[in-house]
């Protein structure tokens, strides 16, 4: 067959050769060593929390490297594009500080020399490669998906299969120059196909960063590489792309691997180099049953980047657990260095921790919590309204109207040198702090203890002084022991019969009046915060 003549006839309107594309992308003019990488989402719903940990990773790479982090959005699928999914793609990429350096805001901005970095504004690109593949007879167009019923075709690989033959190669790879032009004539539609060299049955060796060389069974598929919209495959598109944006290193998950030898074969089929790839492993969760599962966007709330905005976990403490998840000595180093900025951590993308990484959401909390302790009462009221203003519009007002009397309930066991650790996110803390804006509407009494707690709180009304705090606990010392409590906690281990309790239970029964709970953070600061008047207030409301 005349492969020339049968790309004009398939092709015969496209806007760009080749060799003008290749021409207007220069390879990168980067020191030896810097490394272009590229996060490619498709925006077909959310972003998953395993492609951030895979932009994490790429982000990384380029900037240890000086080199270029892109984003390409993948959009080529139209039928499961989700209206507004790149803009949410990018928002979340902004806000957890992993800004690309290349990337396009469709109708606001373009940054970066190697655009459009939307696959669907580059259909002229794949058309042009696709065309160069079936000039050299590599390529052909294929009908028979239309020509044949779907149950033909169902059968016919049923049979192939139950003899043993795992290859695909299609009959219209057979059709003449004028069987094409008849059905061009028709009107017929058609997908371009690779012409597949092998025959599927074998193993062939290719290489990955992490995982070193692997033995995986060949492609035997005449794969698509246009649909009949003309519109690509995912292998096809990220082939020209990388190979037109100078990418060097492809992160991806391990999901991909058993596709891996058909993009070699497309790479070298387009006469291209072959970018580095790293098949990261799959972020799983634990179980009730204890069996360990894949992180599902159906059943986990953690599978949507947003859920950790909307419940206000500090960006930074997502970005260092994960790269904990894929560098397992970060752990250590944050602990030899508390205070070094992220930046300074010898992060290596070429080295990811090859266990499957298991989401821990306690940990996760851990990191957070100790984040926020060491923020000053200011950083926290900023980054609380910020928080409220995106997701909790009704607390807002309150919040700008207040703001002395809520700095004070934020510095309440803040700004020392050991601070309490209990605020992990910010939704956290109108809940945590609920006492400190109104009344408590329960109150964690044993009723064996009622009476003493009504008691304790009848005399503790003639006993309040929040002048300082030596003082107020002077004056709770004194009731306490007028009441029949010990002062002197060795003493009441030593003769518990001849005491109600100590002056720790008083302090209890108080602190319970006041926020309701047995637990809280340093009692005299919540009462100085409320004031001697407010705190009458919720002891009247008691007894």
């Amino acid at each position: 067959m005349d492969n020339q003549k049968l790309a004009e006839l398939l092709f015969p309107n496209n806007k760009w050769t080749v060799e003008e594309i290749e021409a207007k992308y220069p390879k990168r003019n980067l020191k030896e060593g810097a490394e272009v990488t590229r996060f490619a989402p498709s925006p077909t719903g959310y972003m998953h929390i395993g492609g951030f940990f895979q932009a994490i990773i790429d982000k990384n790479i380029a900037k240890r490297s000086n080199g270029v982090f892109m984003l390409r959005i993948e959009d080529t699928d139209k039928k499961r594009e989700v209206i507004g999914a790149s803009t949410i793609i990018l928002e979340i990429l902004k806000k957890y500080d992993c800004m690309p350096d290349e990337f396009e805001e469709k109708g606001v901005q373009v940054v970066g020399n190697y655009g459009p970095y939307f696959q669907s504004e580059r259909e002229e690109y794949y058309k042009a490669y696709a065309k160069k593949l079936v000039s050299e007879g590599k390529a052909f167009p294929c009908f028979c998906r239309k020509t044949e019923g779907l149950n033909d075709v169902k059968e016919k690989r049923e049979k192939m299969f139950a003899l043993g033959i795992t290859e695909d190669k299609d009959p219209c790879r057979n059709l003449t120059i004028e069987q094409v032009e008849e059905y061009l004539q028709e009107k017929k539609p058609f997908a371009i196909k690779l012409k597949a060299k092998g025959n599927g049955q074998n193993k062939i060796k290719v290489q990955d960063v992490l995982k070193g060389e692997l033995e995986i069974q060949e492609n035997g598929e005449d794969a698509v590489l246009l649909k009949s919209d003309f519109m690509p495959t995912y292998a096809f598109a990220h082939a020209v792309d990388d190979h037109l944006m100078g990418t060097t290193t492809v992160v991806r998950g391990e999901e991909w691997l058993p596709s891996y030898p058909l993009h070699i074969e497309i790479h070298k089929a387009l006469g291209f180099k072959l970018p580095k790839y790293i098949h990261t492993p799959l972020i799983y969760k634990i179980r009730e049953n204890g069996g360990r599962t894949k992180i599902s966007k159906r059943i986990d709330v953690e599978a949507d980047m947003r859920y950790f905005s909307k419940e206000g976990y500090e960006p930074q403490a997502l970005e260092e657990y994960l790269i904990n998840l894929a560098n397992s000595n970060f752990e250590i180093w944050r602990k030899e260095n508390p205070s070094a900025p992220l930046d300074d951590f010898p992060f290596d993308g070429f080295n990811i921790t090859a266990n499957t990484p298991v989401f821990d959401i306690v940990k996760l909390n851990d990191i957070s919590k100790e984040m926020i302790a060491k923020y000053d009462a200011e950083t926290c009221y900023q980054k609380l309204l910020a928080w409220a203003e995106e997701n909790s519009s009704e607390n807002v007002d309150y919040l700008k109207k207040d703001k002395d009397y809520v700095m004070k309930v934020l510095n309440i066991d803040r700004e020392k040198e050991k601070p309490r650790k209990d605020i992990y996110k910010w939704s956290m803390v109108f809940d945590y702090f609920d006492y400190m804006f109104s009344a408590p509407k329960t109150y964690e009494v044993d009723e064996s203890e009622r009476k003493k707690f009504e008691e304790v709180l009848r005399n503790y009304k003639n006993y309040i002084d929040l002048s300082n705090k030596d003082i107020w606990f002077g004056k709770v010392k004194e009731m306490a022991e007028k009441l029949g409590y010990a002062v002197d906690n060795k003493e009441y281990k030593k003769y518990p019969e001849k005491f109600k309790g100590n002056v720790a239970k008083v302090c209890e029964f108080i602190r319970v009046a006041i926020t309701g709970e047995k637990n809280s953070p340093d009692l005299y600061e919540i009462m100085s915060v409320l004031g001697q008047e407010k705190v009458l207030e919720r002891i009247s409301l008691i007894v």
